[in-house]
């Protein structure tokens, strides 16, 4: 008995020795997982109300809006209406007094569709972005053109050599554009799920559908049409409003310590 009893002592004295013999991890291990709200986030831009205020040449509204598709991609749009009255002048020497050209105005609407990407990584709870994105933007619009002057070589009548021209009044519908924009901008949770943002944008056209007659020299959502170029610069600040639809778990990056990277 004495001998049986002897025997399994050194069995699993044997088998505790054979176990203590794996290496050992005293790193401690977090069974905490963090998980990031998922939803829609959608508002309006603040400059363009703004701009309506202060500017009776001007109209418009935006409406913007983003929805979380991983830790860091977005898919985000923007839709809006705009109205300006602008005049497009002649360049000479005297700038004080410079020779109008047209006086025209631009109404229609945009809509402009595209992804963001976050590059900025937040702390423990934070939901902040400085962001990189790209956009495809469609716009319908029409323009009428309220006054316009031509050339009078006829000096006594005209001294200033300009007079009315036949186009007043004169408006041109059925006109579009469609064109590719790149941007860059920041969002920062103000309060909760309250977001202050702001980014500028770089487009270049890609289609300019316009009349014969009379060329498209403002674009709503694109902003003015430079000659001999096809690019324009655009911006806004928006004010958005976050709406949490579901959780899901961060994904953490490999410590220095974890075994795929020793």
């Amino acid at each position: 008995m004495l001998r049986y009893f002897i025997s399994v002592l050194l069995f699993f004295g044997l088998f505790l020795v054979k176990a203590q013999s794996g290496p050992i991890d005293l790193q401690p291990q977090d069974t905490i997982s963090f998980k990031q709200p998922y939803g829609l986030r959608a508002g309006i831009d603040l400059s363009r109300p703004a701009l309506s205020f202060f500017n009776s040449d001007y109209t418009g509204l935006e409406i913007v809006a983003d929805y979380r598709l991983t830790q860091s991609l977005y898919l985000a749009g923007e839709i809006g209406n705009e109205k300006k009255t602008s005049t497009e002048e002649l360049a000479n020497v005297d700038l004080e007094n410079a020779t109008p050209l047209y006086n025209f105005s631009t109404s229609g609407s945009y809509i402009k569709l595209g992804v963001d990407y976050n590059t900025y990584e937040n702390w423990y709870g934070m939901n902040n972005s400085i962001f990189i994105g790209g956009r495809y933007a469609f716009s319908t619009f029409s323009q009428t053109v309220n006054d316009s002057f031509i050339y009078d070589s006829n000096r006594y009548w005209n001294p200033d050599q300009f007079s009315n021209g036949t186009l007043n009044n004169v408006e041109y519908g059925g006109l579009s554009a469609s064109w590719l924009e790149f941007l860059v901008g920041i969002k920062a949770e103000l309060f909760a799920n309250i977001y202050l943002g702001a980014s500028v944008r770089l487009g270049f056209l890609v289609s300019n559908t316009e009349d014969d007659n009379f060329p498209n020299l403002w674009i709503p959502g694109f902003n003015k049409v430079t000659d001999g170029s096809n690019f324009g610069v655009g911006y806004n600040y928006s004010i958005t409003y976050f709406l949490p639809l579901y959780r899901k778990a961060k994904k953490s990056k490999p410590s220095a310590n974890s075994p795929e990277n020793q």
